[in-house]
């Protein structure tokens, strides 16, 4: 048996998956968010101990047996957080998430700095690591001269299930330190944040053994002391690991709380002016280059808790056929965007408001609007030298057939749904819990599956949905003028 944490914003999900890749159950704990400031979002990483430790407890619970044949785990995790630790490894701060704005100014400074996109390949968004450090340097200077290690997420999860201070490419190649083409830490960019590389994490690949759990943890979950962890990988290289999206040209789009279009490459092909992230991929000698959009099924999230529906309710009142846009259009830059724009201050907007804009017609353009965000990533990717054929969906969003139907007609490529089955983070993070602790060959076992339908662009509606586009796409720099 093997398995996988994902470490996500809203929870921890444990997966739990026998040596032929068969899901055998899951567990769940949540986490919440907080908000203290506009652009702020923070976690107590303690709470992702807890959240864990849940997720454990209710899968073990349902599947006693299989768990104590844990022989492996994977971690994955949302990505770009700095977590703070002092030289007695406890936590300085809140730890800054990945959909914190609040170091735009530091991320400008470091991003003017050539040094960062000639050796990372990416710009240095706010979201990112680096500035957020910076950030503590300028603002809470008695917290950063504590600074002792920085971790990602996970790699909190993974000291406190190890004790050891390590990470991997995938998700260390989001934090603006690390050289993406030569996969290590660049001591010239730490330095530029006021860092040593002994301050960071030792980093091996995704699928390697990069720590062995606690005899306490072991004892007390009943399993092996010594099951090894491997280096796992962020959130979104993991669920390309459970897609089996790790060869050139294959792509899927994630309709999770942030949104992603997400490409494998075989080579390290950066351009950071299009604002498309290139990092490295979970597996050796392969990287990804993505779009970004920080929210979307966030979007929706937030139109239900205005309206007081459910989202589920929300896109059922749209029935099953696509309809044609209406007029009005939505921006879903609820926290920023980051692909195409670099933007942490644009904020969302609908614009074409009518008497006669009931419910369904804003949530026909929170859909529309996310669709059109992705086609911006799209676009930009083109622009990277990515070009693609048709894409998998994945994540909580994709379970709406009309969402995916909108998704394809603004992206005009073919969409395939997988079949029934957990083929996210948690799976990818389990499937690289097999390989560390098996030698097992990482192709073969990250491998794609079964596709169960295919939803095609809506042909009779591609002219309406392109001008619908051209709209959209002209309403950024508008509201922008209005409230820069």
């Amino acid at each position: 048996m093997y398995l996988g944490l994902d470490l996500g914003t809203s929870g921890v999900k444990a997966l739990l998956i026998d040596a032929g890749q068969g899901v055998i159950g899951s567990g769940h704990g949540t986490l919440d968010v907080s908000r203290p400031h506009p652009g702020w979002s923070e976690q107590d990483p303690l709470h992702w101990i807890r959240a864990c430790e849940d997720a454990i407890a209710d899968l073990k619970a349902a599947h006693p047996g299989q768990f104590a044949a844990v022989k492996g785990i994977g971690l994955s995790g949302q990505m770009h957080g700095a977590t703070l630790l002092d030289a007695a490894d406890q936590v300085l701060r809140p730890c800054i998430l990945w959909n914190d704005t609040r170091s735009h100014v530091e991320a400008a400074a470091l991003d003017a700095d050539p040094r960062f996109r000639a050796l990372t390949g990416n710009i240095v968004f706010p979201g990112f690591t680096a500035p957020k450090l910076a950030w503590v340097k300028n603002n809470e200077p008695a917290v950063f001269a504590k600074v002792a290690k920085v971790l990602l997420p996970k790699d909190f999860l993974r000291l406190w299930l190890t004790g050891d201070y390590m990470s991997e490419m995938s998700d260390s190649a989001g934090t603006s330190w690390l050289d993406v083409g030569k996969r290590r830490w660049s001591s010239e960019l730490l330095a530029a944040t006021s860092l040593e590389e002994k301050q960071m994490p030792s980093l091996v690949e995704g699928t390697e053994k990069a720590g062995a759990l606690r005899a306490e943890l072991a004892s007390r979950w009943g399993i092996a002391a010594g099951t090894p962890v491997a280096g796992g990988a962020g959130d979104n290289a993991a669920s390309a690991c459970g897609m089996g999206t790790v060869g050139a040209g294959h792509a899927f789009v994630s309709l999770g709380t942030s949104g992603v279009l997400f490409a494998a490459n075989a080579a390290y092909l950066p351009n950071p002016a299009s604002a498309v992230h290139t990092f490295c991929h979970a597996l050796p000698n392969t990287w990804h280059q993505m779009g970004v959009i920080l929210s979307a099924t966030d979007s929706l999230n937030w139109l239900s808790e205005i309206t007081g529906k459910g989202a589920g309710e929300l896109t059922s009142e749209l029935g099953e056929t696509l309809k044609a846009p209406t007029g009005v259009s939505f921006l879903p830059y609820l926290s920023g965007e980051r692909t195409p724009h670099n933007d942490s201050a644009i904020r969302g907007s609908f614009t074409g408001l009518a008497h006669e804009s009931g419910r369904p017609v804003l949530t026909q353009a929170v859909l529309e609007g996310v669709a059109f965000a992705f086609r911006d990533s799209l676009e930009a990717l083109k622009t990277a030298g990515t070009t693609l054929t048709r894409v998998t969906a994945v994540g909580g969003g994709s379970r709406s057939r009309y969402w995916l139907k909108a998704i394809a007609t603004a992206l005009q490529l073919p969409v395939d749904i997988p079949a029934d089955g957990d083929f996210g983070a948690a799976f990818g993070a389990a499937r690289l819990g097999l390989i560390a602790a098996t030698g097992a060959d990482p192709l073969a076992v990250c491998s794609a599956p079964r596709t169960d339908a295919t939803i095609e662009p809506d042909a009779a509606l591609g002219g309406a949905f392109a001008d619908a586009y051209h709209r959209y796409r002209a309403l950024y720099p508008a509201i922008k003028a209005v409230t820069a």
